[in-house]
């Protein structure tokens, strides 16, 4: 998204028309982000010099391993945390376990939970949230303005298609049953917003995929993260599991592989996102 010089905010300068704001006033504040999409946002914002500590989804930038690791976002202790010392945490909606965050919240630091909406218009409220907590309301309405430009420019090239390829998103963690996603996932999300179609219906967030349930989803496409693809073996190994072996998806080699965080983080990089599918899914003549 443009090129990197000088932080976060500035590649978003060149990518989206997002003009440098002053540095903030409280440099001194003392951040921990947990949610990938959060610290993304923070590093939009310019705001990374405050940044004590991360989660474990917190991948992008490459920058933000730098700090250290607090736990997977679902999975974190109270402990690491407060080692810290923060002066405000901001964390995903979905952060757990909640005996974790009780604790957090009864500790007298600052804590906000920042609400997901799968949405380009959640995206909007979720920098705004992040952005009026950090004290950067000014930087959040030009990031804001910068992202609902992108997607509109996707969504306006979207107008009048008159076929929605379906599109299996599959997902592998590396231990378990390999997962698809159903219906009300942010999976489903961006294949909407993206002018493609879930193709698999009858059940809410994600199931092991199943023989029979994948040959009678019959997907145009399989999409998985980067990650996912790596684990699976590459995108042959993918094309002959089962439930995906004799698909239309599969013997037509329309499997795609998009970064996992970019691609269900309803972050800044969402309008990326959409376009990166969307051509996929509808090539530019």
């Amino acid at each position: 998204m443009g090129f990197r010089f000088g932080g976060y905010l500035a590649a978003m300068t060149i990518g989206l028309g997002l003009a440098t704001a002053a540095p903030a006033a409280d440099g001194n504040q003392r951040l921990v982000s947990i949610g990938g999409s959060i610290t993304e946002i923070v590093y939009a914002l310019d705001a990374q010099s405050r940044l004590v500590g991360v989660d474990s989804t917190s991948m992008y930038p490459a920058e933000a391993r730098q700090f250290p690791d607090v736990g997977y976002v679902r999975q974190l202790s109270a402990e690491p945390i407060l080692s810290l010392a923060p002066d405000l945490i901001l964390a995903e909606a979905d952060a757990g376990p909640p005996a974790a965050i009780d604790q957090l919240r009864a500790a007298g630091v600052g804590f906000r939970m920042v609400e997901e909406d799968h949405s380009i218009d959640g995206v909007i409220a979720k920098i705004n949230t992040v952005a009026g907590a950090l004290g950067l309301a000014d930087r959040g309405d030009a990031l804001s303005r910068a992202v609902r430009t992108r997607f509109d420019t996707v969504t306006r090239r979207l107008q009048g298609i008159t076929h929605r390829p379906s599109v299996m998103f599959v997902l592998s963690t590396g231990r378990g049953a390999t997962l698809v996603a159903g219906q009300e996932t942010s999976a489903e999300a961006i294949i909407r917003m993206a002018g493609g179609r879930n193709a698999v219906e009858g059940f809410r967030s994600f199931r092991p995929l199943t023989p029979e349930a994948g040959i009678a989803a019959r997907p145009d496409v399989v999409l998985v993260t980067e990650r996912s693809l790596k684990l699976m073996g590459g995108a042959q190994a993918v094309a002959v599991l089962p439930g995906i072996e004799g698909t239309p998806a599969a013997e037509n080699g329309a499997i795609f592989a998009i970064d996992g965080l970019m691609l269900l983080g309803f972050g800044p990089r969402t309008p990326e996102a959409v376009e990166r599918l969307a051509d996929l899914l509808h090539p530019r003549d």
